[in-house]
């Protein structure tokens, strides 16, 4: 997800066809960052099943077809100025939402740096995206935290099962040695700003999540969406507590894959949170 192949014209297809072939790219359907820099931005629009409307991290609320068009045109020029290269895509797709995780690399101030992105596609019956989500810390751009207002409420009645249900009590609890426990043994947690700030096997991801904890308690979330096609959940979230600090609610995105013991092989974190941490 997001862009529908069918909206492209043969030539944007048939280049998306060759990558998969050299890059493992995904070419259906057309990935988030390859269609806005197709330079095809009425197939973006058509796109949707009505006026676009995306929610950005540094842009916030971009609606309607001519701020749409703005957003996609300055987008392009930020990533042609900053050599960006993006990795092949991610995807976890329900009959009403895709997400697609990719890594973004791009020129820094003082070299290459890699920017973790998500984006989550809320889709109508026809497939048309309804709503589109993008989440990505700006720690790697910024070497700050900008915080995020909430994109979705919270759901009471929503249910988070098996072993993500039970990562996300341990998480709520600030219980490391039970969040840690919810992982493989070679299962692996990447921050938001991803780099060097993957942590992998159970030493390093303990030693995390006591960290995460040093503030006197867990990390509370609010549960807004869950995505789940057996293999991996996506939770979309808005942080309110952290150890004792109380936060304004700050939007975020989780992605957690299960391996084959059905523990967790990975998860992925996309939210902009300054963690209150001693």
């Amino acid at each position: 997800m997001p862009w529908i192949p069918e909206q492209f014209s043969t030539a944007v297809l048939e280049e998306l066809r060759q990558q998969a072939a050299v890059d493992e790219r995904a070419a259906a359907p057309v990935p988030y960052f390859d269609g806005v820099r197709s330079g095809e931005t009425d197939a973006l629009v058509r796109s949707f099943a009505g006026e676009p409307e995306v929610h950005h991290p540094l842009r916030g609320r971009v609606k309607g077809r001519r701020a749409f068009e703005q957003f996609v045109a300055e987008t392009n020029a930020w990533l042609t100025a900053r050599n960006a290269v993006c990795g092949p895509p991610e995807r976890i797709i329900t009959p009403r939402r895709g997400v697609e995780e990719t890594v973004v690399t791009l020129d820094g101030d003082h070299g290459p740096i890699e920017l973790p992105v998500a984006i989550a596609a809320d889709r109508d019956e026809d497939a048309r995206i309804v709503e589109l989500r993008v989440y990505y810390g700006t720690w790697p751009l910024t070497g700050g935290h900008a915080g995020r207002l909430p994109l979705l409420q919270p759901d009471p009645d929503l249910q988070v099962l098996d072993i993500v249900g039970e990562y996300q009590r341990a998480l709520a609890a600030g219980d490391a040695e039970a969040a840690a426990a919810a992982f493989e043994p070679d299962a692996y947690f990447r921050e938001p700003a991803g780099g060097d700030y993957v942590h992998r096997g159970r030493e390093e991801v303990v030693a995390l999540y006591e960290r995460f904890f040093s503030n006197g308690g867990g990390i509370a979330l609010e549960h807004c969406s869950v995505t789940d096609d057996g293999s991996s959940c996506v939770l979309e979230y808005n942080v309110v507590k952290w150890g004792r600090t109380e936060l304004a609610p700050q939007a975020g995105i989780g992605v957690y894959a299960r391996g084959s013991t059905g523990k967790l092989a990975s998860a992925r974190v996309y939210d902009d949170v300054n963690p209150p941490l001693t």
